[in-house]
């Protein structure tokens, strides 16, 4: 089953980070304040990044990662994976 890291832009324009196998279940989760307890109070929420991975531990680990950047660097993230598009 793959696993996915993603991350959301909360109404107060806040990022969050997170892992789930279900992708859509989860945002809406956190957009209705059924999600982690940081995005309750600051939904609704819009997914801005994912990538796909083929397990948890990689998805912990990718988790992890961009846990440590800046918001300026997952700002950047963001805005690379959308020129992509």
């Amino acid at each position: 089953m793959p696993w996915f890291v993603y991350i959301v832009r909360c109404a107060d324009d806040s990022l969050y980070t997170g892992i789930t196998n279900d992708l859509e279940r989860r945002v809406e989760a956190h957009s209705t304040g059924k999600g982690a307890r940081y995005t309750r109070s600051r939904g609704p929420v819009t997914l801005v990044w994912s990538r796909r991975k083929r397990d948890k531990p990689g998805a912990l680990r990718e988790e992890y990662a961009l846990k440590q950047l800046t918001r300026a660097e997952k700002l950047e993230l963001i805005a690379t994976r959308k020129r992509r598009r």
